[in-house]
Formats: structure tokens, sequence, C-alpha cells
């Protein structure tokens, strides 16, 4: 009578069914990654013109209390922000107002153009007679930039 050291069998086959999982898991999150970035992709903000219609109503656009401070970031970056107020003197509803923030070197050459909404629906957009702020956070505005405040100038308007 002797002792049999051998494993059974059954104590194998989890371990041998192991890198089908795995590769099961793999596909699976692989899978999930691609359908969300074609979801992302399909669902991207577009760029609105700035209409004739658009280039009329600017007058009733108005910023103030534009300010600018720079933070230290939690990994040692420095992010500069723009603050400040819109507000729709006009008649009619917006739906988005994008802004260009124009940063120059001390030559006034141009080292970063950044198109940003300022104003959009899911903000509850602008009505006329309304004032809201605003908030724009930059983290890669190059060395060369001269420090002082970019030129802030209205890309584009979608009404309601």
């Amino acid at each position: 009578m002797g002792i049999d050291f051998t494993a059974p069998h059954s104590q194998k086959q989890p371990m041998a069914k192991l890198p089908l999982y795995v590769l099961a898991a793999v596909i699976v999150l692989g899978g999930t990654l691609y359908f969300y970035l074609q979801y992302l992709t399909g669902h991207a903000p577009q760029d609105i013109p700035l209409t004739p219609e658009a280039k009329g109503y600017v007058r009733n656009l108005q910023l103030s209390d534009v300010t600018m401070q720079a933070n230290q970031s939690y990994f040692n970056q420095v992010v500069v922000e723009i603050g400040g107020k819109i507000a729709n003197t006009g008649d009619r509803m917006l739906d988005q107002v994008d802004l260009y923030c124009i940063f120059r070197d001390s030559y006034g050459q141009l080292v970063l153009r950044k198109r940003i909404p300022i104003v959009s629906s899911k903000m509850g957009g602008l009505k006329p007679g309304e004032t809201k702020t605003f908030r724009l956070p930059f983290d890669e505005i190059p060395e060369s930039w001269n420090h002082a405040m970019p030129s802030l100038v209205i890309a584009g308007i979608k009404f309601s």
C-alpha cells in the first residue's frame, strides 16, 4: 500500500481554464472600450459657426469682471485660470457661446489659440437679460507666453 502523491485530476482543471478566463476578460474589456470610443467620436461637440446673424448679435454679449490667476496644480504644473461673466443684453435665447482665448508671446506672436464654450445647453443656455459666470482653466500654455491677459473673442453663437 503506497501513498499516491500525484494531485487528483479535478484540482488541475481550474488552473487549466485560467488562460481561457483571462482571454475572455480581455476580449470583453477590449470590445467595451472600442464601443465607448465609437460613442464618444459620434457625440463629440461640434464647433458652431459665427454666422452673419451671430456676428450681428455679438454686440449684445458683454464680457465683464474678467480676471486671470495662476495656481500650482497637484503635479507641480502651473494652471492659469481665466474667469469672468458674460451677459446677454439682447432679446434672443442662446444655447451656446464659444470663445477664442488667444495667448501671445512678448513679440505679439500667437503661441496658443483655444476655442472653449463658456455657455452651453448643459448649463441651461443664456436667456435674454441673464448674466452667467465662467471659469476657464489652461494647463498647456507654452513657456514663451508673455503672461498678459489673453484676447477673448466670440468664436460662435448657437441660438435656441
